[in-house]
């Protein structure tokens, strides 16, 4: 794509990113077919070519976001996969970053769009904020149809998606978990935010799994939010805020007794800490402990892969649906280490058709655009249920959420199977479901 950025543009690092990206698009449109939104709505401009159109306007001209440019970039899911698609090999997630910084730093939303925006950004980064405005959020459930008429949407799939308990966790920051016998690795666990509150099992999971395969794991005292949920917002400077405070305290881990890799279990977290390299590029203060970070950091998938962990006394044979998260098959590109850890667990892995297009969760998305991710939820049960599968794994508590809101076959983390196969309890969800592993033999048919 040509480009027309002045001298004076392009000594912006962000704009010189932006230009490079830009001018490695072919206008091909091989994106178009795999753009959920463009799936949907049929609309070039709800494609990633048709946005990518509106970004170069916007920023060659210096000019501020208008009301087509923000809507049509908002209902992007950044589920990434025009970039699994794309044979050019335009990175287009830094690309629509910075677009929606540009947006958050020029253009003025509808008092509504703030509030809700504002909300969501002062309350899902901060599990003690977090977790007393889902207690509320439990009295304000039944409302939910209320406030749909009233035309407070957002509101609404908030109250939707509050979960009607909210579990205690067993595990706090600044605790060591020890390896059961000779430690193999010390690994940081990144405990999150969202996933902390509303699912500490997962956390619980991982930590039995890697302690029982030789791997220490501390829970290091002083972490936060990955930034991820704001930097989706455009909310450049609070991500950055987030991610300085995690990379120091990852730092002054590597520091003392060591790390071997960062690990995480929300794949959202996963992309964006693994890109912290490149967020904090131009930071002389940061960019190589950022580096460092982004370098150690896996998904717990990946991770177990590498480690190779014990397999089960005996296979189950139970069928599972393995939902790939967007931001694990696009963003991160990892396909194919959940599946072999299950199949090696003695599931049978069944893949989801169209399971390239995302969930509809995508962070937030599922509360700031509900229309259009009530569809893509829709689609997606309809395929899993297609699998006749047993259970959902997936390996992102926003997916999890999601798609536990839409059907009634349980759905848990890829954790917690494998932490069940080899020793660890049953998943919440699968004894509300009346699950043993004794049910591998009533299993329906294929």
């Amino acid at each position: 794509m040509q480009t027309h950025f002045s001298l004076a543009q392009l000594a912006d690092p962000n704009i010189a990113e932006a230009n490079k990206i830009l001018r490695a698009c072919v206008h091909c449109g091989f994106c178009t077919a795999t753009c959920p939104t463009y799936v949907l709505l049929g609309d070039e401009l709800d494609s990633p070519r048709g946005r990518i159109y509106l970004i170069k306007e916007m920023l060659e001209n210096s000019r501020p976001a208008d009301s087509e440019t923000v809507k049509h970039i908002d209902r992007c899911l950044s589920c990434l996969s025009c970039m699994t698609t794309c044979p050019s090999g335009v990175h287009y997630m830094h690309l629509v970053d910075h677009a929606r910084a540009h947006i958050y730093k020029t253009y003025r939303r509808p008092l509504m769009d703030r509030l809700y925006r504002s909300l969501l950004s002062n309350l899902l980064p901060y599990p003690g904020r977090f977790r007393a405005m889902l207690h509320l959020a439990r009295l304000g459930k039944p409302f939910a149809g209320l406030f749909t008429a009233l035309g407070l949407k957002p509101l609404a799939a908030m109250l939707k998606l509050a979960p009607a308990h909210v579990p205690s966790e067993k595990a706090s920051l600044g605790q060591v978990f020890p390896a059961a016998g000779p430690r193999k690795a010390r690994v940081a666990l990144l405990s999150g935010c969202v996933d902390r509150v509303v699912k500490p099992s997962i956390r619980e999971a991982t930590i039995r799994l890697l302690n029982r395969n030789g791997v220490e794991v501390v829970l290091p005292a002083g972490e936060a939010c990955c930034g991820s949920l704001v930097h989706h917002m455009g909310r450049e400077h609070e991500a950055l805020a987030f991610a300085k405070n995690d990379i120091d305290v990852w730092t002054r881990e590597m520091a003392g007794e060591g790390l071997d890799a960062i690990l995480i279990t929300a794949s959202g977290c996963g992309t964006t800490i693994k890109d912290y390299g490149f967020m904090l590029r131009t930071d002389a203060a940061y960019k190589d402990k950022a580096a460092r970070v982004s370098a150690l950091a896996n998904d717990i998938s990946e991770y177990l892969v590498k480690l190779g962990i014990k397999p089960p006394a005996s296979p189950s044979g139970i069928k599972v649906a393995y939902h790939s998260a967007c931001s694990m098959q696009h963003g991160q590109k990892i396909t194919l280490q959940p599946k072999q850890l299950l199949t090696g667990a003695g599931f049978v892995v069944r893949d989801i058709a169209e399971g390239h297009l995302c969930c509809g969760s995508a962070g937030t998305y599922n509360m700031l655009q509900s229309e259009i991710a009530d569809r893509l939820l829709k689609r997606k049960v309809v395929n899993i249920e297609n699998t006749a599968s047993q259970i959902v794994a997936t390996g992102n508590i926003g997916c999890m959420t999601q798609i536990a809101s839409g059907t009634e076959i349980p759905v848990v983390h890829t954790v917690e199977l494998l932490d069940w196969a080899t020793g660890g309890p049953l998943p919440e969800p699968l004894q509300k479901a009346g699950f043993g592993l004794h049910q591998a033999n009533n299993s329906p048919g294929d």
